[in-house]
């Protein structure tokens, strides 16, 4: 029986580019090699995809290791740099023709995450790992996946969407509103992007103007959210009509909130699973994990992320992320590996979930 060719495709134009490689490089050390036959796909920082030798080569880069030295656009510039005078490693899009069973995406965040990629693939007929455009996109953005969730039935915490060109043309205005509605500390988000890029905790208002114009610069939309005290617990799914919840795992940030560096640099959270909640409360997680991803819509995979109000126990949604971090200290493949599936399992389901999802 001959192997499955999977195109795992990584890399981007978002701010998570060099995140999108570390995952993907562990997918690739854990793909069955008697089952699969991985063809990389790496996309620049610019758009451009390639594939063959520089492909490889950039797959092969410990940018963890180089993240510990290095600045984020440090690293992006020496990536760019080996893409220079690659013209013949260009990737045309010829999938048929070189007999591409199945795309596995590793991008994280915009133009990967958000459904655009998705879309490429659905309009070229090729069978992909995870959720489909529409959860992709709806996902991306915090503030439409909080008004889903509320519909659901799902709690959320208070929060208000600003346009960025708006706050950057008459910020009083919003200065006041935000004094009226929310107390610190409160965050400040980017609406699409992931791995907490460009999220501040705003600890006094004097710190919100700043935390607004930092935001502001990296999306179009920012969501000001209140800070929920209590505790972090995220859910991983997996599945497509009948998709199971794994055990739930509770986070211990290492700084003040769980930010980009603590994830993926430093790696100074604590990491608890199962989360320190009784059983009955490990339960509801999962149940509403389970609600959230099927109001979604959501296929394939999906890491679910929840606060639990420390005064109430009220279980309160955070965010959903359809494709999340596959690096080694990432939350989605421990919290399968406790539920009983391993990675090189995990990978093999994902890929079969995407076959499935395309049979009659």
């Amino acid at each position: 029986m001959s192997k499955l060719r999977v195109a795992l495709v990584f890399g981007g134009k978002s701010s998570e580019h060099e995140i999108s490689v570390i995952s993907a490089r562990a997918v690739a050390e854990h793909i069955d090699p008697d089952k699969y036959e991985t063809v990389p796909l790496y996309i620049a920082g610019n758009g451009t995809w390639y594939e063959g030798t520089i492909a490889r080569s950039v797959l092969g880069l410990d940018v963890t290791a180089m993240l510990k030295s290095l600045s984020p656009e440090e690293v992006s510039l020496q990536l760019e740099a080996m893409t220079r005078g690659r013209e013949n490693d260009r990737f045309r899009f010829d999938f048929r023709e070189k007999n591409i069973d199945v795309a596995f995406p590793v991008l994280h965040g915009a133009y990967g995450e958000d459904g655009r990629v998705q879309g490429v693939f659905e309009t070229l007929g090729i069978p992909y790992t995870g959720c489909g455009v529409q959860a992709s996109a709806i996902t991306m953005d915090k503030a439409i996946t909080k008004i889903c969730a509320i519909e659901a039935g799902v709690a959320v915490a208070p929060f208000m969407q600003v346009r960025s060109r708006d706050y950057i043309e008459t910020p009083g205005p919003f200065d006041e509103e935000v004094r009226r509605r929310f107390t610190p500390p409160f965050f400040v988000k980017p609406a699409n992007l992931g791995s907490s890029v460009g999220i501040s905790k705003v600890h006094t208002q004097e710190e919100f103007p700043a935390a607004m114009q930092a935001a502001c610069r990296l999306d179009t939309k920012v969501l000001v959210e209140r800070a929920v005290s209590g505790r972090e617990v995220e859910v991983a799914v997996l599945g497509n009509d009948d998709p199971m919840a794994s055990v739930p795992g509770e986070i211990e940030p290492g700084s003040d909130f769980y930010d980009y560096r603590d994830k993926y640099v430093t790696g100074r959270a604590k990491l608890y699973i199962p989360a320190r909640i009784d059983r009955e409360l490990q339960e509801a997680v999962k149940r509403e994990a389970l609600t959230i991803y099927r109001a979604l819509g959501c296929t394939g995979l999906s890491r679910i992320d929840f606060f639990i109000e420390n005064e109430t126990r009220r279980i309160i949604l955070n965010e959903v992320n359809t494709i999340p971090g596959f690096t080694s200290i990432s939350m989605y493949p421990m919290l399968m590996e406790k539920s009983g599936i391993g990675f090189t399992e995990l990978v093999d389901r994902l890929i079969l979930l995407a076959l499935e999802k395309t049979s009659p």
